[in-house]
């Protein structure tokens, strides 16, 4: 039997209620339920005195190793957060959207009875492809490494301001842009922050890595597609700005330094993603986005 941890923002009453919800539905199909230690007392001040003895309260760093599935009631934010733990672990993750697109969630809360067939096994696992990512310092040696579930994206940070970046591909240079940043994302990303900046719309069954320029000051860039054995580079040419930011699934942030290298590979881990509908991409695409296509 499965073990599933349930996780959300229990600070947020509209979203415990709707987790308790969850746990109790889980509990009446006898599956297992854990969640992270820290949120007992929040569990038990939204349980209206009810105790529920069958959940197993794990601290966090054991948590995903612990769990068979990952299961999340929030927005797409919420799957890329629990992706920085669940893809390490290779565990697959089960949405529930409580946020305004849930892009990447399978199911809506008032669907919660579809967690039967999840229970039973019957479900298909969508892999999605992740990039590794790594900051070269300016003797070309890695600093930091990390992967991205949807995108990596070098930018001034919070200021909006044009900046000096040279892409290149496996040492040959591509183009040098003068932007407000580049977003370099998977084709599961390619559907969010890339394609608000005029990327292209890429199938998430392709595997390959989408370059996007964010407001490019010139009347030629235009965003490329590389092969998924391609090894993208993004050099901090801008000496105007002390420092320029990468930032990770819109989480995680890094200070780039004048002549540093953000370097972009596929990652050989996958994130795999519980699907019960029979409706394929372009389905949730048109329903979720509202193209009128």
């Amino acid at each position: 039997m499965n073990k599933f941890a349930v996780i959300t923002n229990y600070n947020i009453k509209d979203k415990a209620q709707a987790a308790i919800s969850v746990i109790d539905r889980l509990g009446s199909l006898g599956a297992a339920v854990c969640t992270a230690s820290f949120n007992r007392e929040r569990i038990n001040r939204n349980s209206a005195g009810k105790k529920r003895d069958f959940i197993e309260y794990i601290p966090l760093d054991k948590l995903y190793q612990t769990a068979d599935v990952i299961l999340l009631l929030g927005g797409d934010g919420t799957i890329l957060e629990a992706a920085r733990r669940a893809v390490p672990a290779k565990r697959p993750m089960l949405g529930i959207n409580l946020g305004r697109l849930g892009y990447m969630a399978e199911l809506e809360l008032n669907e919660i009875d579809r967690l039967a067939d999840v229970v039973a096994g019957k479900y298909r696992l969508d892999e999605r492809m992740v990039i590794k990512v790594e900051i070269l310092d300016t003797a070309g040696k890695v600093r930091f490494v990390s992967f991205a579930l949807n995108d990596a994206v070098v930018s001034n940070g919070s200021v909006s301001r044009i900046v000096d970046l040279r892409m290149s591909e496996s040492g040959s240079v591509i183009a040098d842009y003068r932007a407000d940043g580049v977003i370099v994302a998977t084709p599961t990303g390619s559907t969010a922050y890339s394609m608000s900046a005029g990327g292209a719309i890429v199938d998430p069954s392709l595997r390959c890595i989408c370059v996007t320029p964010v407001c490019p000051h010139s009347l030629v860039s235009r965003p490329m597609i590389f092969p998924a054995d391609a090894a993208i580079e993004i050099k901090n040419t801008c000496n105007r700005e002390k420092m320029l930011f990468l930032t990770l699934d819109g989480k995680s942030n890094q200070e780039l330094a004048f002549g540093e290298t953000v370097r972009v590979t596929e990652s050989d881990m996958k994130a795999k993603l519980i699907r019960l509908n029979d409706n394929g991409f372009y389905d949730r695409l048109r329903r979720k986005m509202n193209s009128g296509f």
